[in-house]
C-alpha cells in the first residue's frame, strides 16, 4: 500500500490520540468562547461582540484571520478584559490543560505577560500563583504536565522586561519554566530588552523569543547571539536566509546553518502563521522544507481560540498538505519534548513511558489495517 494511501487512514480518532507535546500557546488566547462569556458576565463587562459562544468564537477566528499581525492581536483587549480576577486565572489555566489532556498531549508549556492581569489590583506573585494553581490541578486530575512562560513584551521597556525576568527566577523552582519576549518585532528590537536577558542567563535560567514571525532573519539572528534564546518562537523567516530554486536547495547561510547544526528548536504555528501574515498561505510554509532537512522544528497552536485551531488540527494540516505520515508526528513531537524546559530525567521519562509506547502502538493499529505496512 502506498504511503498516501497509509495516510488517508490518519483519520480525526486516531490523530486525537497520537502523543502531543505543545512548547508555544498563550494563555490569553487559549480560552474557550463559552469561558469568555461566563466570566464577562460575572464581572459585568459588556463590550464582547456576541452573546452566543459559537457565534464569538467565529467572531474572534474572522478578527484574526486578516494576514496582520496587529489586527490578529485585537482581539486579546477582551480575553485580558475577563482575565483579572485570580479564580479567572486559575479557571483558564485549569481548563487549558483539560483540553489539551483530551487530544492526548502529555506535557505543555503555556506563556502570558503577568503584568497585563493586574489592571484590578492583584499583585505580580498572585497573578503566578493562580495560573501554577490551575496548572496544578490540572495535573492532578488529568494526569498532564506543564510549566508556565513569562513574557515581557517587545514595544514595553527595557526597565519592565527586567522586572519580569526578576519575577520568572523567582518563580522558577515553583512551576515557572522560562522566559520570551512577544509582540510585534519591526522597530521594536529583541536587543533593547538585553538585561533581562542576561538576568536570565544568570540565573541558569531558559530563554525562547518569538523571532522571525513578522520580521526577517535579523530577528532571529539577534535573538540567538545578543539574548541567548534556547529555543525560536515560529522563525518563519528563517527560510530567508536558504535560497531555493526548482525545489532544490542552492544556497544555505550561516545563520539557517547554524540554527540547524545547533538543533535550535523553532517552534512552528502553521495555521496562526497564516492568520497573521507570517507566510502567504500553508503551502508556502517552510516546515515541511525545515522536517525534511532535519532541522529541530515543532507543532504549536499559538493562541487556539483565535486560530480556532487545536493540536489535533495542527497534525492534521501536516498531515493533509504536507504529506505527514506518522513517523513525522513522532519526530516531531519528540523534536518538542526533547525542547522542553523541562528536567532532562523527567523528559525521558515522558518520552520513554508516553510518547514512544503511544505511537508504537497507533503504528502497529494502522499495520493491521493495512495488512503489515505501516505509515
Amino acid at each position: 500500500m502506498s504511503a498516501q494511501s497509509t495516510r488517508s487512514l490518519l483519520t480525526h480518532d486516531i490523530l486525537t490520540r497520537a502523543p502531543k507535546v505543545l512548547l508555544h500557546e498563550h494563555l490569553d488566547g487559549c480560552l474557550r468562547p463559552e469561558t469568555v462569556l461566563d466570566l464577562a458576565r460575572e464581572i459585568g463587562y459588556l463590550e464582547l461582540p456576541e452573546s452566543d459562544p459559537v457565534r464569538l468564537g467565529q467572531w474572534f477566528f474572522e478578527g484574526a484571520d486578516r494576514g496582520s499581525l496587529a489586527q490578529y492581536l485585537e482581539g486579546f483587549r477582551h480575553t485580558i478584559a475577563v482575565m483579572q480576577t485570580a479564580e479567572a486565572l486559575e479557571r483558564v489555566a485549569y481548563e487549558l490543560g483539560e483540553d489539551l489532556a483530551a487530544e492526548n498531549c502529555v506535557y505543555f508549556e503555556v506563556r502570558f505577560a503577568p503584568v497585563f492581569h493586574t489592571a484590578e489590583n492583584l499583585g505580580l506573585d498572585a497573578v503566578m500563583r493562580a495560573v501554577l494553581r490551575g496548572l496544578e490541578r490540572a495535573r492532578e486530575d488529568f494526569g498532564i504536565e506543564s510549566g508556565v512562560i513569562v513574557c515581557a513584551m517587545r514595544n514595553q521597556s527595557a526597565d519592565l522586561s527586567l522586572k519580569l525576568a526578576e519575577l520568572a527566577v523567582s518563580w522558577f523552582d515553583r512551576g515557572c519554566c522560562g522566559f520570551d519576549l512577544a509582540g510585534e518585532e519591526a522597530g521594536h528590537p529583541a536587543k533593547h530588552h538585553i538585561n533581562a536577558f542576561q538576568f536570565i542567563k544568570r540565573s541558569n535560567g531558559s530563554i525562547t523569543i518569538h523571532a522571525g514571525e513578522s520580521f526577517g532573519p535579523e530577528s532571529i539572528w539577534q535573538a540567538l547571539q545578543f539574548c541567548g534564546a534556547h529555543r525560536i518562537g515560529h522563525g518563519t523567516h528563517l527560510i530567508d536566509d536558504i535560497a531555493i530554486y526548482e525545489g532544490k536547495v542552492v544556497k544555505v547561510g550561516s545563520l539557517a546553518t547554524y540554527v540547524l547544526d545547533h538543533r535550535i528548536p523553532i517552534e512552528c504555528c502553521l495555521q496562526s502563521n497564516v492568520h497573521t501574515g507570517a507566510v502567504k498561505s500553508l503551502a508556502e510554509h517552510p516546515f515541511p522544507y525545515l522536517l525534511r532537512e532535519g532541522y529541530r522544528v515543532t507543532l504549536n497552536t499559538d493562541n487556539r481560540l483565535m486560530s480556532h485551531t487545536t493540536m489535533t488540527d495542527e497534525f492534521r494540516v501536516a498531515v493533509e498538505t504536507y504529506g505527514c505520515d506518522l513517523q513525522d508526528l513522532e519526530r516531531v513531537t519528540i523534536n518538542a519534548m526533547n525542547a522542553a524546559f523541562y528536567p532532562y530525567a523527567d523528559r525521558h521519562r515522558i518520552i520513554d513511558e508516553r510518547i514512544e509506547p503511544g505511537y508504537e502502538a497507533l503504528q502497529a493499529e494502522l499495520a493491521a489495517a493495512t495488512g503489515g505496512v505501516s505509515s
